[in-house]
């Protein structure tokens, strides 16, 4: 008899953390495995948001904190909006929560209802499909190519829309493509977006500093889309935070106030030390974070190198985040060392299992053509994971 829901037995595994995970049981067993799955930045967390936190503890804020965030830490974040995207919050409109992922759980609990559709730009991140399965929603995905950059364009977004349509997601820069939606991209799509009525777009922005493209641009500043967009942001890529947990929104002041109705329930506020090192995050220039873009983007220009010198191998060049994403399509059907590769899942169990580097299937993120490869490790490792998988597929 089987005790448990329907709900967790119709939810799918995060593959992103289950490739991690059996990278780290290979390696466990003495392989030599390379991963280039998680999304996970390999620099530390600043020293000077480190000293805060410290400060933090002796100046012990071990209580409970309010259940959306610090007025402090949501003043601040108002002050980065302000910024960084020419975008107006007040601390009303400000949700401070356990992880940008958190943040989009709350988002869809308390504006989907069951049957309405969610509009998902494929290639679109991993967590974004269950999250809306779960609140009840259908998600409805449209997807684009690597000759597209993979970006959906105001025609599809128009066809995809109907009278069920509730909201859409994206992500930009993009996880798992790393593209980024220019300003003039962006106000075409709003175009559609404002010719219907009570139609909401969750806008992504996790990895908004980690951009090689000169520029970034926050749909909600379009004119129009202001009262129309939910802005998820957080510190965990940018100022490789990702174990401190802190994410937020920008919204309505209906929903941010949802959001905290809904978060109460759930887990309260988000850790206390967290959240005041977070306000020496947020505060900060964004030109601390200069070298370490510059790295990733060393990083992107020798991967797409290396790529493009493996023939079968179609691949475009990212403009953001940590990630690219090849098309890998040619080898379907093809035998590789006695095995055939009939999918994305085949060619990355195969690079796996015989080139001994972790990657994620583009089935993961909606796109079946293509894999997903994380570049933030060292120049060194991704030389030679590319060197492995080069030999494995010629």
């Amino acid at each position: 008899m089987n005790p448990l829901s329907d709900r967790i037995n119709n939810l799918s595994t995060s593959q992103t953390l289950a490739m991690a995970a059996l990278a780290r049981e290979l390696k466990a067993q003495g392989k030599d495995i390379i991963s280039l799955s998680l999304g996970e930045p390999d620099f530390n967390t600043p020293d000077f948001i480190k000293e805060a936190a410290k400060k933090a503890i002796d100046e012990n804020y071990s209580t409970y904190s309010p259940v959306d965030g610090y007025l402090e830490l949501k003043e601040a974040i108002c002050n980065k909006f302000k910024r960084d995207n020419n975008l107006i919050y007040t601390p009303s409109n400000i949700v401070v929560s356990t992880g940008a992922k958190q943040s989009l759980y709350n988002i869809a609990q308390v504006m989907i209802n069951p049957g309405d559709e969610v509009i998902l730009p494929a290639p679109y991140w991993v967590s974004y499909y269950e999250i809306i399965k779960i609140a009840g929603g259908i998600p409805v995905e449209v997807p684009t190519t690597v000759d597209s950059d993979f970006k959906i364009t105001p025609a599809q977004l128009a066809q995809a829309i109907t009278p069920k349509t509730k909201m859409i997601w994206y992500s930009s820069p993009c996880n798992p493509s790393g593209s980024v939606y220019n300003r003039e991209e962006l106000t075409a799509l709003s175009e559609i977006i404002l010719q219907h009525d009570n139609l909401y777009v969750v806008s992504d922005e996790i990895y908004e500093h980690i951009n090689f493209s000169g520029t970034f641009c926050s749909i909600a500043s379009i004119p129009g889309m202001f009262d129309r967009t939910i802005t998820v942001n957080g510190v965990a890529k940018a100022f490789a935070m990702t174990g401190w947990r802190i994410g937020y929104i920008g919204a309505p002041e209906a929903i941010a106030k949802a959001c905290t109705k809904m978060q109460g329930q759930v887990t309260s506020g988000a850790n206390s030390i967290a959240q005041r090192a977070t306000i020496t995050a947020v505060n900060a220039d964004p030109s601390v974070l200069n070298a370490m873009v510059a790295a990733f983007q060393r990083r992107r220009d020798l991967v797409v190198k290396l790529l493009q010198d493996i023939p079968g191998i179609k691949i475009n060049i990212p403009e953001g985040a940590f990630y690219v994403f090849p098309d890998i399509s040619s080898f379907f059907g093809k035998t590789l060392r006695g095995k055939v590769i009939h999918n994305a899942d085949d060619f990355s169990m195969y690079l796996l299992a015989e080139a001994n580097v972790a990657t994620v299937t583009g089935d993961a993120f909606g796109n079946p053509n293509c894999i997903r490869f994380s570049y933030a490790t060292s120049e060194e490792l991704l030389t030679e994971a590319l060197r492995r998988i080069k030999e494995a597929v010629t």
